[in-house]
């Protein structure tokens, strides 16, 4: 039986598994070091119960945004319950995934063919080297975080190696061959200069980038990178691992009017279920039949059967609409919030992926103890909010309430002078760079 504190079993997990998690947006020192609950038994809807029972709303990152209709959704787990009981991996291939691929094509009526994995790092590498194959180019051109895999750390190697890692500060390169040096050069978003001098200096036969995360795209930005890769021959690819089906069913794109060679999706596809697709122009999927692109656990059941229930249940319900009304709701509730205690409080991001931050020398000490006071309260609270479905409008009221008054306990300390006293344990750590 796992221990019923969930802070004594993280210190033990660091001492078994090397960061303590598979995942670095998991770490308890990314939210409130040595207080954080690390672990839960159950989770339904918004709400999740730690290891000791106590109940907490997620107003954070609801399983980093890939729970997106909520926690244990019914109708998705109906269907992944009877794929279990049919036999979720077998020595043929499961139909879904051709009805799936169906499904995502009429979507997505650019397109022609369909590649699966079962996360979105691995997806982006499939992808990249899918556009490498058809390209015959190394080099990538990238704007955004795309995941771990050497293809994107190798950006963060330097000619000097004491220059490692400072490129984009929080991941580190260590163990990516060398080799690999300046095969993917970063250009920041809105800045579509930057893409042009990479593209002068490098053959660029690959551009990949968030289409849309944090920020809106300036009047010509994304058509003048479309212009680009077409000019130069590039594969355009949009990574939407994040910001898929939050926007409308499917990706950003649609709304942006932005067509790309490549769409990849994962999280929010699949509602908690490990699956990710590729979605992409016929002429640049076949050649993944030109490489070795292949995986035992990309063909089994539960991946696509959750994706089709999660796909036609964002259909039926109007989420994205849903997560557009409580975002919107949430991220004008926190600003007037930090207006009228005077807290500078700044928010960013599409409403389903609102981004808050405290503008300020001790900003990152003001986030610490806003996670550390709401936790009190009953609430997982971060610097980001993955809104999800089961989010009603009555739980983002409440949960202003509850903000608000911890608003005031940080506008009282740094009156006092004494904001750090405030804190039982040590300030967050700070996440890694983004280019966008």
């Amino acid at each position: 039986m796992p221990p019923r504190d969930g802070r004594e079993l993280w210190k033990k997990a660091k001492t078994l598994i090397p960061g303590g998690s598979q995942l670095l947006s998991k770490r308890s020192e990314m939210f409130l070091p040595d207080l954080w609950p690390s672990y839960y038994s159950r989770a339904k809807g918004a709400e999740i119960w730690d290891l000791a029972g106590r109940r907490y709303v997620d107003m954070s990152i609801m399983g980093v945004g890939a729970c997106i209709l909520g926690y244990a959704d019914d109708d998705v787990n109906k269907a992944v319950h009877e794929a279990v009981d049919r036999g979720s991996m077998a020595t043929l291939n499961c139909p879904e995934e051709v009805e799936l691929a169906e499904l995502l094509l009429s979507l997505h009526p650019w397109a022609g063919m369909v590649r699966y994995t079962r996360t979105g790092g691995e997806a982006m590498a499939a992808a990249v080297r899918i556009a490498r194959a058809y390209s015959g180019l190394d080099t990538v051109a990238f704007c955004g975080y795309h995941g771990w895999h050497d293809w994107y750390l190798s950006a963060n190697l330097a000619e000097d190696r004491n220059l490692d890692g400072h490129l984009l500060p929080g991941l580190a390169p260590k163990g990516v061959p060398r080799g690999l040096c300046e095969t993917a050069v970063p250009f920041t978003y809105n800045q579509l200069d930057e893409l042009e001098a990479i593209v002068e200096k490098h053959r660029v036969g690959t551009i990949v980038m968030e289409p849309l995360r944090h920020e809106v795209p300036a009047p010509g930005f994304l058509d003048g990178v479309r212009r680009i890769a077409d000019r130069e021959g590039a594969v355009l690819v949009f990574d939407e691992i994040t910001t898929g089906w939050r926007e409308c069913v499917g990706g950003s794109h649609h709304l942006l009017h932005v067509v790309p060679d490549m769409v990849v999706y994962a999280k929010a596809m699949s509602n908690g279920y490990p699956m990710a697709a590729i979605v992409g122009k016929t002429e640049v999927m076949e050649s993944a039949q030109e490489s070795f692109i292949s995986s035992t656990y990309w063909t089994e059941r539960i991946g696509p059967v959750a994706a089709l229930a999660t796909i036609r249940k964002l259909e039926r319900c109007r989420v994205p609409d849903h997560l557009r009304k409580v975002g919107t709701l949430l991220a004008t509730g926190l600003k007037q919030e930090g207006e009228r205690h005077g807290i500078p409080l700044q928010t960013a991001g599409i409403p389903a992926l609102t981004t808050l931050q405290f503008a300020d020398p001790k900003g990152q000490v003001m986030q610490t103890l806003y996670t550390q006071e709401l936790l009190k309260r009953g609430y997982l609270a971060s610097k980001n909010f993955y809104a999800c479905y089961a989010h009603s409008e009555r739980m983002v009221e409440e949960f202003l309430g509850a903000a608000g008054e911890v608003l005031d306990q940080i506008k009282k300390g740094l009156s006092r002078g004494d904001l750090e006293a405030s804190l039982e344990g040590p300030v967050a750590h700070t996440g890694f760079r983004r280019l966008n």
